[in-house]
């Protein structure tokens, strides 16, 4: 029902440092904040027992002691966050799983004296198990879960229920989703029924001596089958529009309109299925693998929260670079749910010039980013909010 109200407003609320700051306390005493600006889901960073303190060299499940805070304090933000209608995504990272005594070839690839105290052959063959070959990629250096294992998959259903019914997570994110095949996805959705699922479909965008290639389709076309093998109960994050965006604010804003005329990204194809980004914990932060240039935030955010998609916004760019920026955002996000921009607003892309860039969203709304002066045509528009290099008018 999310994902066809289409209405969502996701907020990631940690980075890659999160793990030495007392999380859990933080993050509730911002979730009034969080409500009052109008996000619909926080993105919560790992929440159970890890061997790596950011939480995704996952160990013990069913342990909600870690390095964000202890489970009392993880329920204590569970309750704030539902007292403010704002709902809890947990962050889910089954494609791998330390283990906790050598087995076979003296690896670690069991999980004797924990909870789901699994043998080898819940490992795959090629990272160290007895199990099946990977239905994915491999993630190198620890023992990669092997979904195909029936034991397996109906222990992952019961913890997933687990966080859902019973710890109080409502939505999912599913971690380094290129692992496993997407029919396991579907599997996991469909036994604990979380409202909205998202999944971590990230590969390379396409790049040529010159840099990235104007032609992404390859790209959105391997996310949108990753949707589609979950049976479209999930959406994926939009790494195509990143990808895009960020060169386009460069003073390549020609980028941003494909050769149909319609945006480039997986939003242009399925924006009820694209989560739209800037940035997150591995892109940007500390990390930044990928970053978004910081001097053009304002109009990155511009192009997303005016635009068709599920837009996510980061907890750094919001809470660690200044109130200007936060307040800004801000009125975007009043923006888009004042005009009632969804998911699937209709989209009008008016100019896609090197410097400029504008378009018409649900026809309400008319947005532009670039230095290049545009305003649209016609007495019956009214500035809303602007900043610099972006500007955005409704009717």
């Amino acid at each position: 029902a999310v994902i066809r109200n289409g209405r969502e407003i996701l907020f990631q609320g940690f980075n890659w440092e999160s793990c030495k700051h007392d999380w859990w306390r933080n993050l509730e005493r911002k979730v009034p904040d969080i409500s009052k600006s109008g996000f619909t889901s926080v993105w919560l960073p790992p929440a159970t027992h890890s061997f790596a303190p950011e939480g995704y060299l996952p160990q013990n499940l069913y342990s909600l002691n870690s390095s964000y805070g202890s489970e009392h304090l993880l329920k204590a933000l569970l309750h704030k966050m539902k007292q403010h209608k704002v709902r809890a995504m947990a962050d889910i990272v089954i494609n791998h799983r330390v283990g906790t005594t050598q087995g076979h070839g003296g690896k670690y690839n069991r999980y004797d004296g924990i909870p789901l105290s699994w043998d080898e052959h819940a490992v795959t063959s090629c990272t160290g198990g007895l199990g099946n070959g990977s239905t994915g990629d491999n993630f190198h250096g620890v023992p990669n879960i092997d979904h195909t294992q029936h034991f397996v998959r109906k222990d992952i259903i019961a913890w997933l229920r687990w966080l859902r019914n019973t710890v109080g997570f409502q939505d999912f994110r599913f971690d380094f989703a290129r692992g496993y095949s997407a029919k396991y996805v579907k599997e996991y959705i469909e036994g604990a029924r979380p409202i909205f699922s998202v999944g971590e479909y990230w590969d390379s965008c396409n790049y040529n001596s010159h840099g990235l290639d104007y032609n992404q389709d390859s790209h959105r076309q391997r996310i949108i089958n990753w949707i589609d093998g979950t049976g479209q109960l999930s959406a994926a994050f939009d790494f195509t529009t990143k990808g895009i965006l960020q060169e386009a604010v460069k003073g390549q804003f020609w980028r941003l309109r494909d050769a149909q005329g319609k945006p480039p990204g997986v939003m242009g194809w399925w924006p009820s299925r694209a989560v739209t980004f800037l940035d997150n914990h591995d892109t940007g932060s500390t990390q930044a693998h990928w970053p978004f240039p910081s001097n053009h935030i304002m109009e990155g955010y511009a192009y997303i929260l005016m635009h068709p998609g599920i837009p996510s916004v980061f907890y750094d760019h919001f809470y660690d670079w200044g109130d200007s920026i936060h307040n800004q955002i801000v009125k975007l996000m009043d923006v888009r749910r004042q005009q009632d921009i969804h998911s699937r607003s209709s989209i009008k892309i008016l100019e896609a010039q090197s410097n400029l860039y504008s378009a018409i969203i649900g026809d309400k709304v008319c947005m532009k980013i670039g230095d290049g002066s545009w305003c649209p045509a016609g007495k019956e528009w009214t500035l809303a909010t602007s900043g610099h290099k972006y500007a955005v008018w409704h009717k």
